[in-house]
C-alpha cells in the first residue's frame, strides 16, 4: 500500500497509488498535483519566478525516445551563462528542482532539464536504464542542440549534476572532453556507499538474475529518502513528488550504476574541466570520501571542493534552510567567478 498524502482527496490518492511504470500514467499524476507541488511549504517552493521565462515541452530524440525538457531564463538580460541539469536516480526536473533552478536563473543563468528516458515525464519503463551509456549519450544529444542555438552560442556552458546524475555530468565530460566550461557536482555518485552495495556474494547473484530478469525490482535497497533528508518535515515532503521512482531498483538498473560507478572510480585522474564538488559529510547514499579522491586526482587545475558539516546527501533539499541558503550562494558565486563570456 502507497503512502496516504495529508491533504489530499481519495481521487487524487488514487492517482498517486497509480502504476507509474509508463510515461501517460506519470505524466496524468504530475498533471494532477502540480499545484499542490508548488505550495508545498518548502524553501525552494518558495523561490519567486518573476522575472523569468519558463517553457515546458516534448521532443523526440533521433532514438525516438520522446524527452521532457524545461527550461527557465532571466527575462530582462541576456543569461551570464547555461546551466544544464542532470537529475539523481529515480528523480525527475518538475519537482524539487523546480525551486533549485528558479534560483539559479534568477542569479542571472539559463537554466536547461530533462527527465532522462524511464524517468519522470519522459517516456520509457520507469526506472530501468538498459545502458548507463545510452543514457548519457541521450543527455549529450539533447543538451548539444541547446547549445547550438544562435541565442545561447557565445556563453559559457556548465554541467550542474546531482547524485547519480553527477555520474552522468562526469561520463558527458569524459566522452567529451572539451565540450563544458566546468561542472557543478552536488553529491556525485562517483561510488555507492558501502553500507548501500549488497554483499559480494548478493551482487554475484544479482549479476546472474539481471541476465535472466533484467525489469524485475529485486534489488534490497534502504530507504533512500531516510537517509537523504535531515530535517523530517522535508523528508516527509517528499512524498509529494509521486512521479518519482521509489520502488526496489529494478536488477539491470542497479547493475548499470554499479558497473558507472567503478568505471568513474577507476577514471578519476581523466577529469580535466574546472570543478565545483559540494558533500554533506554525513552523507550514506554516495560516500564523500570518493568526492575528496575526485579532488585530489582530478587533473584540473580548477577545482573546489565543499565539505558541509552534520549534512546528508540532499544539500539543496533536505538540510536547514541557513545550509540550504550557503550551498545556493557557494554555488552562484563559483558559476559567476566562471561565467565570463568566452573571448
Amino acid at each position: 500500500m502507497k503512502q496516504q498524502l495529508p491533504g489530499v482527496d481519495a481521487k487524487l490518492q488514487k492517482i498517486a497509488d497509480s502504476n507509474m511504470d509508463e510515461a501517460p500514467a506519470r505524466r496524468r499524476a504530475r498533471e494532477a498535483f502540480k499545484d499542490i507541488q508548488l505550495n508545498i511549504d518548502h524553501i525552494l517552493f518558495k523561490t519567486p519566478c518573476d522575472g523569468l521565462k519558463m517553457k515546458e515541452s516534448y521532443e523526440v530524440n533521433s532514438r525516438g525516445i520522446e524527452i521532457f525538457c524545461k527550461s527557465w531564463l532571466p527575462e530582462a538580460s541576456k543569461p551570464k551563462a547555461t546551466v544544464f541539469f542532470c537529475h539523481g536516480y529515480g528523480d525527475t526536473c518538475t519537482f524539487f528542482f523546480e525551486g533549485i533552478a528558479r534560483k539559479i536563473a534568477l542569479a542571472g543563468y539559463g537554466v536547461f532539464a530533462m527527465d532522462y528516458p524511464g524517468f519522470g515525464l519522459s517516456q520509457g519503463l520507469h526506472g530501468y536504464i538498459p545502458s548507463f551509456d545510452g543514457l548519457v549519450d541521450n543527455v549529450i544529444e539533447h543538451y548539444s542542440k541547446i547549445k547550438e542555438n544562435p541565442e545561447f552560442h557565445s556563453l559559457r556552458t556548465f554541467i550542474f549534476g546531482q547524485s547519480m546524475g553527477g555520474a552522468v555530468a562526469l561520463k558527458m565530460h569524459l566522452k567529451q572532453p572539451k565540450a563544458w566550461d566546468g561542472a557543478v557536482l552536488v553529491a556525485p555518485m562517483c561510488k555507492i556507499a558501502d553500507d548501500m552495495v549488497p554483499s559480494k556474494l548478493v551482487t554475484q547473484m544479482l549479476i546472474a538474475m539481471a541476465n535472466v530478469f533484467p525489469k524485475r525490482k529485486l534489488v534490497p535497497q534502504k530507504d533512500l529518502a531516510e537517509a537523504a533528508f535531515r530535517e523530517l518535515k522535508k523528508k516527509e515532503q517528499t512524498a509529494y513528488n509521486v512521479i518519482a521512482y521509489k520502488d526496489k531498483p529494478r536488477l539491470w538498473t542497479a547493475l548499470e550504476m554499479l558497473r558507472t560507478t567503478q568505471e568513474i572510480d577507476d577514471r578519476l585522474e581523466e577529469v580535466s574541466l574546472p570543478i565545483l564538488i559540494l558533500h554533506g559529510e554525513n552523507d550514506t547514499v554516495t560516500d564523500p570520501s570518493v568526492s575528496k579522491a575526485l579532488f585530489e586526482k582530478a587533473k584540473s587545475s580548477d577545482k573546489t571542493l565543499k565539505l558541509y558539516k552534520d549534512a546528508y546527501h540532499s544539500l539543496l533539499e533536505g538540510e536547514p534552510d541557513e545550509l540550504i541558503n550557503q550551498v545556493f550562494g557557494d554555488i552562484i558565486s563559483w558559476l559567476d567567478d566562471h561565467s565570463s563570456k568566452r573571448t
